[in-house]
């Protein structure tokens, strides 16, 4: 026994029409139904390539801030061995200043003069080059900072791509209410033909 008849649709041809009240009414059911289900497969089958490709995505972006603060953790570490290094050579070259002023055999006032200045611009050289390694250090942090909330953007920006995919599919209540909707258009389409 069919839908339609069961309503009371006439199950026998109207004014020479092929298709009974009872047959038009469960095509329309039965279309409605398909389409209802189908759609729900498809924004399912959509989500999950969505989430699929959320999870290639947020490999690359781990991948990529990895790569990141590697290369800045390496520019840091060059960059503190250049200015040890730089400190070294001028703390030589300040020895050397030195060495040369008691060399020249000179005594008094001059001398300790001499020897007072070229410490005090080996001692401003290092303070200059401990600044520099400082400033460094805090950019290297900023950098940091900045490849983390680089991340933390675009992990955010997958998540919600996902959560999209799957707040698009259309809940078994809707779906079953859309068939329901459809169902009482065609009967009521189906008494009007009758």
């Amino acid at each position: 026994m069919c839908v339609g008849a069961a309503l009371g649709l006439s199950t026998k041809a109207v004014g020479g029409a092929l298709l009974s009240q009872a047959a038009a009414f469960n095509i329309g059911l039965g279309l409605t139904a398909v389409n209802a289900f189908a759609g729900r497969a498809a924004a399912k089958s959509q989500a999950q390539q969505t989430y699929q490709q959320g999870l290639l995505a947020n490999q690359s972006i781990e991948d990529d801030k990895r790569q990141k603060q590697l290369a800045l953790a390496e520019k840091k570490s060059e960059e503190e061995k250049s200015a040890a290094q730089d400190m070294f050579a001028k703390n030589i070259d300040t020895l050397v200043a030195n060495r040369a002023i008691v060399a020249s055999e000179q005594s008094g006032t001059t001398v300790n003069l001499l020897l007072m200045d070229t410490d005090r611009q080996g001692a401003n050289y290092r303070e200059s080059v401990n600044q520099s390694i400082a400033s460094m250090q805090r950019q290297y942090l900023f950098n940091i900072q900045q490849t983390e909330s680089e991340y933390l953007t675009r992990k955010n920006k997958i998540q919600s791509n996902i959560n999209e995919a799957y707040n698009a599919i259309p809940s078994l209540g809707s779906t079953l209410l859309n068939i329901g909707t459809g169902a009482l258009s065609s009967y009521t389409n189906a008494l009007a033909i009758g």
